[in-house]
């Protein structure tokens, strides 16, 4: 779920990279992860601040 959100990306697209991971899951069931624990990540996402010693991944 997190690459979703993370990244622009499709839920076939997240499915391919899971199962290119050994992960098997359709991309029906990362959908459904999306809409019950997405908002919940996502406003993790936005309340996260650098903290001392972070690396700038820019």
């Amino acid at each position: 779920m997190w690459l979703y959100h993370r990244f622009p990306l499709s839920f076939r697209e997240v499915e391919e990279m899971m199962l290119a991971r050994g992960v098997a899951v359709s991309y029906e069931t990362i959908r459904q992860w999306c809409q019950k624990f997405g908002q919940t990540y996502a406003n993790g996402l936005r309340r996260r601040r650098a903290h001392p010693g972070d690396k700038c991944l820019g």
